[in-house]
């Protein structure tokens, strides 16, 4: 099993679209895969078409205990969905500390031994939400537009991974990945060289474009490869696939 937090505390760089095409990509590709939505604005359902948002998801497990099987979700073949769940943004606000932050880690330790790959969708609020999916996660994707607001994040969140690092028992693998890449834009070129120059062994091959299929895909709770499968981004998302998957 592998998880993989997908984190940026700038808004709007594609995380929750990201999360839901590549969990369904994994599941394409005959891999067991549960994506759990860490956002309190719980719109991760909403991108697999699941408009009235659930009151039950991963809130009752950070709060209670309750056990992951008990409110996941078949949102498609091979893959299960853990909504945000009503009391979501309680955990953000809670303060309870380092045994909090070990919760996540511990029921995907243990109940999801089945999966291929866990994904975890994380707001850009930051606090313990986040904190509970780096402490749990394999891998830390951060996702990187040709705003440079959002390079301004990622390079906040590499220096929240590195002040973690003396409390993680197991090295986390990071990556970084051009997202809402335009081929012809001189801003995403410059981002990308920016990028490469910097970061890379950081940078990931696969560029994720950007995609009017994708928007209207998500606006009817479809992903792109239900919605148009041919499409470059569709493509894109499968490359993404092959890079990750061992």
């Amino acid at each position: 099993m592998q998880r993989i937090a997908l984190i940026n505390p700038y808004p709007g760089v594609g995380k929750t679209t990201i999360a839901a095409s590549l969990g369904h990509a994994f599941a394409l590709a005959g891999r067991r895969v549960t994506v759990i939505d860490l956002d309190p604005g719980g719109m991760l359902a909403a991108a697999y078409g699941i408009f009235r948002a659930p009151t039950k998801g991963v809130d009752r497990v950070l709060l209670n205990g309750t056990p992951l099987a008990s409110i996941g979700i078949g949102a498609r073949d091979l893959l299960t969905l853990i909504p945000a769940g009503a009391g979501l943004q309680q955990v953000g606000e809670s303060g309870e500390g380092a045994a909090q932050l070990q919760v996540l880690k511990q029921a995907t330790e243990t109940q999801c031994t089945n999966q291929a790959f866990v994904i975890f969708d994380c707001p850009s609020t930051g606090g313990q939400l986040v904190a509970n999916a780096i402490f749990a996660a394999d891998m830390i994707m951060i996702p990187v537009t040709a705003d440079p607001a959002s390079l301004n994040g990622a390079l906040k969140a590499l220096l929240s991974l590195k002040r973690f690092e003396p409390y993680l028992k197991q090295k986390i693998t990071t990556y970084l990945l051009s997202n809402r890449v335009v081929p012809r834009s001189v801003a995403s070129k410059l981002m990308r060289e920016k990028l490469a120059k910097h970061f890379p062994e950081l940078l990931l091959k696969t560029q994720l474009p950007e995609s009017v299929a994708i928007i209207e895909s998500g606006s009817i709770g479809r992903t792109i490869f239900e919605y148009r499968a041919t499409s470059p981004a569709a493509k894109a998302f499968r490359q993404l696939v092959d890079e990750l998957m061992p």
